[in-house]
C-alpha cells in the first residue's frame, strides 16, 4: 500500500511526513485539566507558540531535558549563539520584539504550571516521550520528536522526519509513567532547572 495513502487512524507511526505529527496528537489529546510528563532533549519557544492553546489547556506538566549541555547553555547574558540555540529554528533569529513577546509568554506558563527538570550527565538519556493523563485515562506517543517546531511538525516546511509510534496498551503506557516518575524523583541522576531556565528567560 503507498503509505501516502495511510489516514491517521490505519497507523499508530506519526512522523511528520506522509502519517501526522506529534503535534496533531497532542492538539487531539490534551485536554483541560491534563497533566503531562514529556521527555525532549531540546524545547524551543517557539514551539511552545504554536502549540500555546493547548499546553495552556493543561493543568500540570513535568518536563524532563534529556541533554543537559543543552541547559548549560542557557545564559542570561543571551549572546547571539545561545539564543539562536533554544529561541529560534532555521538559519535566522525571529524578530526580537516578536521573539520578546514569546518568551514573556512562555515565562510566564512555565511559572504557573510547569516543572523542569534534567538529567546531570550528557549522552545518558536519548528517549523521547510525551505521556498525557486525564483523569487517569491515559495517553502516550514514544520515539524522536523533541519539543520544538521542526521535531513537531509544526513548520511551513523543513519539518523533520521523525519516528514515532502511539502507544495503545494501557500496561504500556502506565509502565512508561512508573519508568518517567523513577527517573524524575532521582536525585543522583537528575537535578531541577526551572529557575535556570526562566532565568534565561527573564
Amino acid at each position: 500500500m503507498n503509505p501516502k495513502n495511510n489516514s491517521q487512524n490505519e497507523t499508530g507511526i506519526r512522523d511528520n511526513y506522509n502519517r501526522g505529527s506529534v503535534a496533531e496528537f497532542l492538539r487531539e489529546k490534551i485536554k483541560d485539566g491534563s497533566n503531562l510528563s514529556i521527555v525532549s532533549a531540546y524545547f524551543t519557544i517557539y514551539a511552545y507558540d504554536a502549540l500555546k492553546e493547548t499546553l495552556n489547556s493543561a493543568k500540570h506538566l513535568r518536563f524532563l531535558f534529556g541533554e543537559p549541555s543543552f541547559v548549560r547553555s542557557l545564559d542570561p547574558q543571551k549572546t547571539e549563539t545561545q539564543a539562536f540555540k533554544i529561541e529560534a529554528e532555521g538559519l535566522e533569529l525571529k524578530n526580537k520584539l516578536e521573539q520578546r513577546r514569546v518568551a514573556r509568554e512562555c515565562a510566564e506558563w512555565i511559572v504557573e504550571k510547569v516543572d523542569i527538570r534534567s538529567i546531570r550527565k550528557s549522552n545518558l538519556l536519548h528517549g523521547k516521550m510525551y505521556h498525557i493523563d486525564n483523569n487517569g485515562v491515559e495517553e502516550a506517543i514514544l520515539g524522536r520528536s523533541n519539543l520544538t517546531v521542526s521535531g513537531m511538525g509544526l513548520g511551513a516546511h523543513g519539518n523533520n522526519i521523525e519516528l514515532n509510534l502511539v502507544v495503545n496498551d494501557n500496561r504500556d503506557r502506565r509502565d512508561l509513567k512508573a519508568w518517567f516518575d523513577d527517573i524524575w524523583k532521582d536525585d543522583q541522576l537528575v537535578a531541577d532547572v526551572k529557575e535556570g531556565v526562566l532565568a534565561y528567560l527573564a
